[in-house]
Formats: C-alpha cells, structure tokens, sequence
C-alpha cells in the first residue's frame, strides 16, 4: 500500500479576501514524482508552498484544514524541523552570491552540522546531480559564473545536503533551454529512488514525461488527481480534458 508524503483535507487559503484555495484534499505519495498542472493563478504553486510554511511569509493568509508531513500535522513541527526535511527548489535558479563551496555548506552551517562533514557532503551532493567532476576544482568560483542550468542543479544539490525526505520544485525548468530541460528532468527521475518529489509545472509534456501521479487544479480548486497515464489519456473530468487538449488554459 502505497503511504503519503504530504496530504491535506479540506485545505482552504485566502489571500486576504482571495479564496485562492478551496477544500483541497490530496496526498503526494513517497518515492514518487507528483506533478500539479493548471492554468496560471489556479492555486499551483499556493499548494505547493503550505508544505514547507513558505505562504507563513505573505501577510494577510488565512489557512483552514489539515496538512500534514510524512502522518503529522505541520502545525506541530518545529519550523526548522521542517525545512530540513522538506526542501525547495524555487522557479528561477538563486545561487546565493558566494563561492560554489559556500552555497553548498550554507545549510549544513544553519543546521549546525560538524565542520569535519563538509567535504563528503558537498562531494555526495554534487556527485548526485552529476556536478561533481565540472566543479570539484573550481568550488571556490563565484556561483553566479555558472550556466543557466548549472546554478539550477547547484541549487539542487544545496538541498540535497541537509538530508531532506521530500524535495518541492516549483516550475523548475522555467527559465531553461529545452537541452538543460531535459538534463533536469532526467535528474528528477534519478532523485524519486531515494527522494518524494512534487513539481509545480505549466510544462504539460514535462508533467507526462516525468511524474508518476498528476493533479489538475483549476480556479483554487483540485479538479482531478491520479496516475499520470490516466490523466493523460482518459481524464474522469470534461475541465481536465479541456485543459490538456488545448481548449482553454
């Protein structure tokens, strides 16, 4: 039986009088790669940020309903708790304006991880993204040198190093080439062995490529959730037929 990594009944949010949520059950299943697809402003990446307290940040958000992280209710996990083992990937790559080697121990500093542990951190880490033998003798070089693609797998790796469980990427491949798309992609694929991973993607072709479960939303609303092959091919709801054929979106 397949167990939940992240789940929410009768999530609602508002974004002062915005209802930008509206009674959202859904469950991301561990080791897994879940995709959220809809229309611009339908609530995507708002879902996706409840599971690491990112909308905590917004001021005027009101939350109702339950989420809960690996079967407990986030309201009783501890922030930094959290965000260990609940990292982000943000749209547009954002190395920090640090050396390559400081970007990656920024985190394990934060977490109070031993000095001693930082070399085979970022090793494994960078070796996990497949970094290791272009960076390993220029980890002192600036970060904001590297390619487009480069800095989004940096970033990558920078949260791979505290050991998250679970991995939210939000439209990760956005600001890249179909080329560096692909490499990312590919990258996710190798991560979901080891890794529960939730993308928020307007990319419906990535959503069919890589993610094993896909959910619909439309309007704050989750319209329809399932295995990809089944959203793709024989959609349960005529508004997710009408988004995946092109008739509106």
């Amino acid at each position: 039986m397949q167990t939940c990594a992240l789940s929410t009944r009768q999530l609602n949010l508002w974004y002062g009088l915005f209802h930008a949520l509206k009674n959202v059950d859904f469950c991301v299943y561990a080791n897994a790669i879940t995709a959220l697809i809809g229309p611009s402003g339908c609530g995507k990446s708002t879902l996706l940020r409840c599971f690491n307290r990112m909308n905590d940040l917004i001021d005027d958000v009101i939350i109702k309903g339950s989420i809960h992280v690996e079967g407990r209710d986030l309201s009783t996990i501890d922030i930094i708790e959290l965000r260990r083992s609940v990292g982000m990937v943000f749209q547009r790559p954002n190395p920090f304006p640090f050396s390559i080697y400081d970007n990656l121990v920024y985190g394990l500093q934060t977490h109070g991880i031993a000095k001693k542990c930082y070399p085979d951190i970022v090793e494994r880490c960078l070796r996990a993204v497949d970094l290791w033998d272009d960076l390993k003798d220029r980890l002192h070089k600036p970060a904001l040198e590297l390619s487009e693609e480069m800095k989004q797998r940096l970033c990558i790796a920078r949260v791979l190093t505290i050991e998250p469980r679970i991995i939210l990427l939000d439209e990760p491949c956005s600001a890249l080439d179909p080329i560096a798309t692909m490499k990312i992609e590919e990258l996710m694929i190798e991560l979901k062995e080891r890794y529960t991973i939730l993308i928020v993607t307007h990319n419906m072709q990535q959503a069919a490529r890589v993610s094993d479960y896909t959910g619909f939303m439309l309007l704050g609303e989750l319209v329809e959730f399932g295995e990809t092959s089944r959203i793709f091919t024989s959609p349960s709801d005529e508004r997710t037929e009408g988004y995946i054929t092109g008739r509106f979106g």
